[in-house]
This record gives structure tokens, C-alpha cells and sequence, in this order.
């Protein structure tokens, strides 16, 4: 804009001198002509004069203005087309005015002809578009302006400043080596994220894969490639049809194009390697979209799960095997002879049935422990019954032969009982159908019964059994806190052959630690943790006769658990061993009510004449409970539901002094509402004894807010019968 002023001045000064030199030439026409005006000539001429030096002043200046235009024009030349970058200058129409050869050399070297001074900007960026000389054009986040990708493989940068006349300056810079940078940059950094991507790919045991559209390999990892390599050639690159055998192509096809239509597919089948082995595969497949939501190709996950299918297979089979030996060994219990032997056959085959499933649950899942636990109540009714004859047939006097036999079948059924008793609780615990009920008590009459109870066993073995009681207020389960406590002295005298073993307290602050010592072989302190897992057994036992299973501790453990109750044990190998459970001191006293009944060992004789009512709706126990009944003197009646007990008495009008029910009845009645319907029926309620195999906290609860006695089978006859005139004695 500069050069534009500089011509305008030497216009006006070209004008001006014009106008002078016409002043001049009218001046010297009047005085040579002789006009009425005539100065005196000296005076003319010196007026002359004066015209002629300022007309020469005026010219000088004229011609200084010139140069100064040209040269301010050149310098603006020099100077645009110093600039390295493309240079356009538009007029305020936004008309081509100029440009330097930078910006020339873009057309050239694109064999296009130049845009001439006045095209319009908008005509040169149409030409510049299709004539082919602008490749690519877009905008970029953070930069001034938009980018351009010449034919010449050059970037340019286009930056637009306007000039205070209302034209447009606009420069394209050269941005080519920071656009290469750049890619460099994001290339090595795909390149190190791909590399990535392969280190943790190739160290996964999987297969993983990517399938373009095409169906071809685009990427995956050592395992892929290892497998379907054929002949050691990748298979990067290749359709899938051709890696693949035709017939298990052929398989996949559906899969395909489930996956290729956008859904995820997971499925499993055999499949064969190059040297022919077969492999069982866990295929997964899942689509991969695009922008614009087009399937882009699909990931491919593929898992061996040949072990865990050969696994599963030998699984089945040995529960095929297992169910034929228990079908062996059913057929070979129907030989029995006698009513007697053929329900202990049948407990026995029970009690293989339940270790063999609980072993078989171990190994494969917790569906079979839930069941075992389910069906306690089928299995311990025959038991029940067993018990009741023997302790019948005990109370009689058949010769010292017969008597040898009928306490073989008790010592039997007490191996049988010991034995479903704890198939049953371990069955019980893993299932989680035990709960705890924490109640507040005292340690006294808990911790007195179990030495009781204990001495007799430790003095069979010849064995010395001291005891050191406490009267402490606990808060625990005192049905399983004393089941604890007899695994520990039941270990303790089957393991120790010679010594004592000693029940003993010791208080500690906010606890009560109780501990089991014994004099035995001691355990190696490699073993200590392994005791407590479910059929380890360290050291023989004490005793031949023995038939334990190795779960005593299993139970321990699992019941402190659900307790809380920390367990540990020390033990010095040829001195003997300590078991210890840590209960934790109640904070409150014991509410009277929830007393426990059922701890009561005296055995009176005030049995005599006492009326039972027995409802049971297994036909053999309420035989076996009337024998053994009867064989105390007492005068029963057996039923079998509260229909067929009418059928017999009227029973709100006939006199009894204990009712005994079993809770399970037949036609989805219950013992609770049966005696709830009687005693609802008499003016003075019927004391009860509640007999199940339910061991739910619900059910413990409810009986003993009703205020009946509750019994759980097996029934042991000592302990019904102190039950009894326990009743007696206390109305």
C-alpha cells in the first residue's frame, strides 16, 4: 500500500508542475505580445525567472518522489519475495495484487498456469482444488489455520491477516518436516504399543487373533501362529479358509457370520494339529465395529480345554463306576436273613454311598455335599429303628452266646452311627445348613458332663483322665462349642497308649481358653496344619477296633469357623500334644429359659407305670420304641399320625404323662402341630419330647420357645430314659 501512496503523490506533483508550466508559457505570451498590461521589463523578466526556478524546484522534487516510490516498491518486492514461505497479497475486494515466487513455484511445479493480478481469491482456491494441485485439505485441532497436502508431496500451513485497507495477507509456511515428525512419532508409538501388545499376547497360553473383513489374519499371537502354522509358515495375511481344514472351515461358517453380522459367539469342538493330535477348543469370537458402525473384522479368543474335558470325562466315568459298585453293593445286601442285619447292611452301604460322595463332592462340586445333607433325615430313621431293637434286645437275657451277638450288632451300629453321624456334620457344615446359636451360658454343667462322660472312655484304654473345671459365662453354641470339645478328647485317647489326658480352663482377658493335653506320640510340626484337612491321619491309633475317617478335626475346624473361635494346637514329638479353643466371655448373664435340658445323665427308676404316646410315621421305630418303652415299665401307644392315634383313644380325654413325636410326618404334616392340636384339645397340657433329624437353628429355637424337650436321632435310649424322669421328676 506503501508504492499506492507514493504514485499518488507523484500524481499530484506531476499536476501541479503542469499547471506551473501553463502559468509560465500565459505570462510569456503577454509580455512579448505587448499586452495593456506591460511591466517593465526588467521586472518581467525577473518574475521569469522566479516562475522558471520554482517550475525547476517543483521538478526536482517530482523526480525525487518517483524514485522514492520505485525504490519504497522495490524494497516491498525485495521483501515479499524474501519471505520463505508462500506470499498473497489481495485488495480489499480480496483481488489477486501480488505474490512471490514461492507462492509461484506451488503452480509450477504443478504444471498449472498462475492465477493473473485481479482473480478473485475464491476462483484461485477453486483453481488450485481442481486443477490437482491440492491433494488433501483439513483442519487441524490447535493449529492457526488449514492445512494442505500438495501434489508435490509438501505440506503447507495457511495463515490469513488482514490489512487496515480491508485486503487480505496470506502466507502458506512449509510445515512438511513437523508433519513428518509427527508421523514418526505416532508410527513409533503404534510400533511400541504393538510390541506391547505382542510381548503380553505371546505370554498369554491362549490363542488370540484379529480377522479383518476380508476374513484374513491381521494380527496374532506365538500360540496362534505356532498351532496354525502350517509348515512353519505365519499365517498373518491369510483368509481363513485357506489356514484352516476344509471340513472344520466348514464348521466355523455359521460362527462366522454370526460374528461378521455383530454378535458376540462362544462354542467349543475338537480339532486336530499338524501332527495329528486332537485338542478340544474354547472358541470366542466378538465383533469389532467401525466409525460409522461397519463390522471392521472380529477378535478371536481360543482356549485348550482338552485337560479339563479329559478331566470331566474321567469324572463321569468314575461316578459311572461308583454308581455300579453301589449297584453291586445293593444287590449283595438283599442276601441278608434277618430284618436286624439287613438294616444294619443297608446303613453300611449308606454309609459307603456318603463317603464316596463326599469324596466325589470334593473333587467336582458342592451340589452332592447339599444333597447328603438334604436327605440326613432318610437315613438316620432306620438307624433310629436299629438302635431301639438292640436296646430292646440288650435289657433280655438269650444266654451268654446270643448276648455276644446282640452286643456285636450294638457296637456296630454305634461304628455305623459314629461314622453316618459324621459324614452327616462335615455334609452338613460344607453346605452350611448348621448355624450358630450363640446364647450366653455357663461352662460348669457343659464342662462336668463331658468329663463324665470322657473318664469312663479314657480308663477303658488304661489311661489316667484329670480334670480342671470352670464356671465362667461364655457366649458360644454350646452344642457345638462341647462337639469341639469331644473331637479333642476323642483324638486324644484314640492316640495316646499310655499317660493321661487332661480337660483343663485357663482364663484370659475377655476369654476363655479350654485345652485338651494328652501324653501321645506328639505330631511333627510339618503336620500341624495338615491334621485339620478332611482324611489325614497322622499316627495309627490306639485302638484296633478303630474305624474312624480322619474328619474329627475337619469338623473342628469348620465348626470354629462358623463360631469364630480361634483353634491351635502345639505339639513336641515323644511328649504329646495341646489342643486349644479360645470362647470369648459373655457379657451378660445366661437368660434362665434357654437352660439346656438335654445334659441330664441321672438314670432314675420312676419309669413304672408311666403312659407314652408315640407318633412317629415310620411303622419300625414306633415298634422299636414301644419294645424299648415297655421294657421300662412303661405303657405305650404307637401311631403313626394323628388320625390313626384317634382311631385308637380320644385323645382330649385319655390320660398321659409324655407325649414323644417325631417332627418329619407323612401327607406334609409335623410333630409341632400334631401335639400343638392335641394338647390344644385337653385342659392341661401334655409335657413333650420333639425327636427329628432337623438340626436347624430355626427349629431348635422354635421347640424351645414352646417349652418342649427336643432329641435328635439317632435317640440313645440312656439318654431318652434320663429325659424321661427328668419329666417326671418336674412335672
Amino acid at each position: 500500500m506503501a508504492t499506492e501512496a507514493l504514485q499518488q503523490k507523484v500524481a499530484h506533483l506531476e499536476a501541479d508542475n503542469e499547471r506551473l508550466r501553463k502559468i509560465r508559457d500565459a505570462l510569456i505570451v503577454r509580455v512579448e505580445s505587448g499586452s495593456v498590461y506591460k511591466p517593465e521589463p526588467y521586472a518581467a523578466f525577473e518574475h521569469s525567472v522566479v516562475l522558471a526556478e520554482q517550475v525547476r524546484e517543483r521538478t526536482e522534487a517530482l523526480t525525487h518522489a518517483r524514485e522514492e516510490a520505485e525504490t519504497t516498491r522495490q524494497r516491498l518486492s525485495d521483501a515479499i519475495e524474501s519471505i520463505a514461505d508462500g506470499f498473497v497479497l489481495f485488495d480489499h475486494d480480496h483481488r489477486l495484487i501480488q505474490s512471490n515466487s514461492r507462492f509461484r513455484s506451488y503452480w509450477r511445479q504443478a504444471g498449472v498456469a498462475m492465477p493473473s493480478p485481479g482473480t478473485h481469491i475464491n476462483d484461485v482456491r477453486a483453481l488450485a482444488m481442481n486443477s490437482g494441485m491440492i491433494l488433501e485439505e483439513h483442519s487441524e485441532p490447535g493449529s492457526e489455520g488449514e492445512v494442505f497436502l500438495l501434489s508435490n508431496e509438501r505440506w503447507v500451513q495457511m495463515t490469513e491477516s488482514p490489512t487496515r485497507e480491508g485486503g487480505l495477507v496470506v502466507l502458506y509456511s512449509d510445515i512438511t518436516d513437523v508433519k513428518n515428525s509427527e508421523m514418526a512419532r505416532r508410527l513409533s508409538a503404534l510400533e511400541e504399543s504393538e510390541r506391547w501388545i505382542r510381548v503380553v499376547t505371546d505370554h498369554v497360553p491362549a490363542l488370540i487373533a484379529y480377522v479383518g473383513a476380508d476374513k484374513s489374519i491381521q494380527f496374532c499371537n506365538q500360540v496362534y501362529a505356532a498351532w496354525y502354522g502350517r509348515g512353519g509358515e505365519s499365517p498373518l495375511g491369510k483368509c481363513l479358509s485357506d489356514i484352516h481344514h476344509p471340513q472344520l472351515y466348514e464348521r466355523l461358517k455359521p460362527y462366522i457370520e454370526s460374528v461378521m453380522s455383530g454378535n458376540s459367539v462362544t462354542f467349543e469342538f475338537e480339532e486336530f494339529g499338524e501332527q495329528g493330535q486332537e485338542r478340544y477348543m474354547l472358541r470366542s469370537y466378538v465383533p469389532n465395529f467401525g466409525e460409522q458402525g461397519e463390522i471392521a473384522g472380529f477378535f478371536v479368543l481360543i482356549r485348550d480345554i482338552s485337560d479339563r474335558r479329559k478331566a470331566a470325562e474321567a469324572l463321569e466315568r468314575a461316578y459311572d463306576e461308583l454308581e455300579a459298585r453301589v449297584t453291586e453293593r445293593t444287590l449283595a445286601l438283599t442276601d441278608a436273613n434277618t430284618q436286624l442285619r439287613q438294616e444294619i447292611a443297608e446303613r453300611n452301604a449308606a454309609e459307603a454311598r456318603l463317603r464316596d460322595a463326599k469324596l466325589e463332592a470334593e473333587r467336582a462340586n458342592l451340589s452332592k455335599t447339599k444333597f447328603l445333607a438334604a436327605v440326613s433325615h432318610d437315613l438316620l430313621q432306620p438307624l433310629n429303628a436299629a438302635r431301639l431293637f438292640t436296646s430292646a434286645l440288650q435289657a433280655h437275657s438269650f444266654g451268654p452266646r446270643a448276648e455276644d451277638l446282640v452286643h456285636s450288632v450294638s457296637a456296630s451300629l454305634d461304628d455305623v452311627e459314629g461314622l453316618l453321624g459324621t459324614l452327616v456334620d462335615i455334609s452338613k457344615l460344607d453346605a452350611g445348613v448348621i448355624k450358630p446359636d450363640v446364647t450366653a451360658f455357663d461352662l460348669r454343667d457343659l464342662l462336668i458332663n463331658i468329663a463324665r462322660e470322657f473318664r469312663q472312655l479314657a480308663n477303658a484304654e488304661g489311661l489316667q483322665f484329670d480334670f480342671l473345671g470352670s464356671s465362667a459365662i461364655v457366649d458360644s453354641d454350646s452344642q457345638l462349642l462341647a462337639r469341639i470339645l469331644r473331637n479333642f478328647l476323642t483324638n486324644a485317647i484314640r492316640y495316646t497308649s499310655e499317660g493321661r489326658v487332661l480337660l483343663g480352663c485357663r482364663r484370659e482377658a475377655g476369654s476363655v481358653v479350654l485345652q485338651v493335653w494328652d501324653t501321645g506320640p506328639g505330631i511333627p510340626q510339618n503336620k500341624l496344619v495338615e491334621i485339620f484337612q478332611e482324611f489325614k491321619r497322622v499316627h495309627p491309633t490306639n485302638s484296633q477296633t478303630d474305624k474312624g475317617l480322619g474328619l474329627g478335626l475337619a469338623i473342628v475346624d469348620k465348626i470354629s469357623r462358623i463360631l469364630n473361635h480361634e483353634v491351635s494346637v502345639s505339639s513336641e514329638e515323644g511328649k504329646g500334644s495341646v489342643f486349644s479353643v479360645r470362647v470369648p466371655l459373655a457379657t451378660h448373664k445366661p437368660n434362665p429359659a434357654l437352660v439346656k435340658r438335654d445334659g441330664i445323665t441321672h438314670i432314675g427308676q420312676e419309669l413304672d407305670g408311666c403312659r407314652l404316646w408315640v407318633v412317629d410315621n415310620d411303622s419300625a421305630i414306633c415298634h422299636g420304641m414301644k419294645v424299648v418303652l415297655e421294657t421300662w415299665g412303661c405303657e405305650v401307644i404307637t401311631a403313626v399320625s394323628m388320625a390313626d392315634l384317634k382311631r385308637q383313644l380320644d385323645p382330649s380325654e385319655e390320660p398321659v404323662d409324655v407325649i414323644l413325636a417325631d417332627y418329619h410326618l407323612d401327607n406334609d404334616e409335623n410333630g409341632v402341630d400334631t401335639v400343638a392340636a392335641i394338647n390344644g384339645s385337653r385342659r392341661t397340657p401334655v409335657p413333650v419330647v420333639m425327636i427329628t433329624a432337623n438340626y436347624t437353628n430355626e427349629l431348635k429355637q422354635h421347640i424351645r420357645e414352646l417349652g418342649y424337650v427336643l432329641m435328635n436321632k439317632p435317640v440313645k435310649p440312656l439318654k431318652l430314659r434320663s429325659a424321661l424322669n427328668h419329666i417326671l421328676r418336674n412335672g
